[in-house]
């Protein structure tokens, strides 16, 4: 479960990117972020995965106040989340495998181990067989897969995405957005932020609208 009980993210300069939020995801759901550039959709997931802190209120993620954490017990908290980022964050010197198993190898899986959860992973996002191709020779929607495959390769019990079909065309993105949806029907939460609310509205999912750091009336 996720719950932010009166959150409020200032930067500094005094910008509030989230303002007195409250709301509560339930354990399994997929829910959507919809709002302009800006909006705080951005923030909102790095408060989820304890990449910033709050400012005010509570952020209470699988039963830990991540408000309360020290630096040194966040790793435990990440290692039941998965995140695709924006910008891909793909290392371009190493192949499709040393990409994915990146976050096996910061954990200290066993290698055998490590291996089998990686083909795992790149079949179910439709990169099976491509291991050892360099991210350079793979299509910009291939990228995106190979991001998702490396978010859920320690299959995580919460899987978030920040803009995901920003840059691909709109049958890539419906693309995408199925195995979003995959990796919740077998019981991951997943919240995604979207600026295209057409996708969103296809899936029948709740849409949490922000504007300027607030709930969108």
């Amino acid at each position: 479960m996720i719950q932010f009980d009166q959150v409020t993210k200032r930067y500094p300069g005094g910008i509030d990117a989230l303002k007195n939020l409250s709301f509560t995801i339930e354990s399994g759901e997929m829910a959507f972020l919809a709002g302009h550039s800006g909006a705080g959709k951005s923030t909102l997931l790095k408060l989820i995965a304890g990449i910033e802190r709050a400012t005010s209120g509570r952020v209470m993620v699988n039963g830990h106040n991540l408000s309360r954490l020290r630096r040194s017990q966040l790793p435990y908290v990440r290692q039941h989340i998965g995140l695709v980022f924006q910008d891909h964050k793909i290392l371009f010197d190493r192949n499709v495998f040393d990409n994915t198993v990146l976050p096996l190898d910061i954990i200290g899986f066993d290698r055998r181990e490590a291996t089998r959860r990686v083909r795992a992973a790149l079949d179910k996002v439709g990169l099976g067989g491509k291991e050892r191709v360099m991210p350079i020779r793979l299509s910009g929607g291939e990228q995106q897969r190979l991001c998702i495959a490396r978010a859920v390769v320690h299959r995580p019990s919460i899987l978030l995405a920040d803009e995901p079909s920003a840059n691909l065309d709109r049958a890539y993105a419906l693309d995408i957005m199925e195995l979003f949806k995959s990796f919740h029907q077998v019981g991951v939460t997943v919240v995604i932020s979207a600026h295209d609310e057409t996708l969103m509205e296809d899936y029948g999912r709740r849409i949490i609208r922000l504007r300027e750091g607030q709930f969108a009336t």
